[in-house]
């Protein structure tokens, strides 16, 4: 059993069971590539300048399969203000499932125009959620820890959840501060449905998170909604907190069909 979402190996990343996803049980959950993906960019050479990642978005091309992948990463863009950034996740045989695009900029010299925002209970007040939905082996059901502010776990309409990586997402190492965020920021669709999970799936094939700053401690909150239009699409969207306020916003798009089962 791995003790982490992936390993690395003669420098190929491995995934293990704790990536599956909720939707295929030979695919990852998203926010497994994210924050691998994470690792890459923020691993790049920022060639001195002070600045920090305030934007990733990432595109799943595909799904993402369990077992050997590889990671290229590079500088798009250099410079002292802003700076683009690229990774990619690519198959053995060369087929890329999920590509990340970030944008570094200058930290802001200030101290001043933070915007309230209505906090969240504390996760230490909270009980874990327990559900037979996840397995065990799997990314929402053993590589995270999820309790809920408020809201109805696999209920509808709008809720708030924290979000605890309890392994590492590559073996060995210690997350970071965003790894943790991205790593969370994946489900604003999994805790705050307008649909039910029993009719219909509601898959998003991007991610968006916007980082106002690093996130302090283990804990991501998510206060999260959707809205699906008639005869359109739908998009979900959170708040992103720690445990001393906000730390950015996430955005997905959904595709969104009656179930199959």
């Amino acid at each position: 059993m791995f003790d982490a979402v992936y390993e690395e190996r003669d420098g190929e990343l491995h995934a293990g069971v704790l990536a599956r996803g909720p939707w295929d049980p030979d695919a990852q959950h998203g926010g497994a590539p994210a924050a691998l993906l994470m690792r890459a960019l923020e691993r790049l050479d920022d060639d001195g300048a002070d600045v920090q990642i305030a934007r990733v978005t990432y595109e799943l091309l595909r799904p993402v399969p369990l077992g050997q992948l590889r990671v290229e990463a590079s500088v798009l863009r250099p410079g002292r203000r802003v700076q683009l950034l690229e990774a990619s996740l690519w198959t053995p045989a060369g087929t890329e499932v999920v590509r990340a695009r970030a944008l570094r900029v200058a930290r802001a010299p200030i101290t001043v125009g933070t915007v309230s925002e209505r906090p969240l209970q504390p996760p230490d007040r909270l009980p874990p959620v327990e559900t037979d939905r996840f397995r065990p082996d799997s990314y929402p059901g053993g590589a995270t820890e999820i309790r809920m502010a408020h809201g109805e776990f696999y209920g509808q309409g709008p809720a708030a959840a924290w979000f605890r990586l309890k392994v590492p997402i590559v073996a060995g190492e210690r997350p970071t501060p965003l790894q943790r965020l991205v790593a969370a920021a994946d489900f604003p669709n999994g805790i705050a449905s307008e649909l039910s999970w029993d009719d219909w799936v509601f898959i998003n094939p991007d991610l968006t998170v916007y980082i106002e700053r690093e996130p302090i401690g283990e804990w991501i909150g998510l206060d999260a909604r959707m809205r699906v239009v008639e005869g359109g699409s739908g998009v979900s969207q959170a708040v992103l907190f720690d445990q001393r306020g906000r730390v950015g916003r996430a955005l997905q798009a959904l595709y969104v069909a009656r179930s199959s089962g």
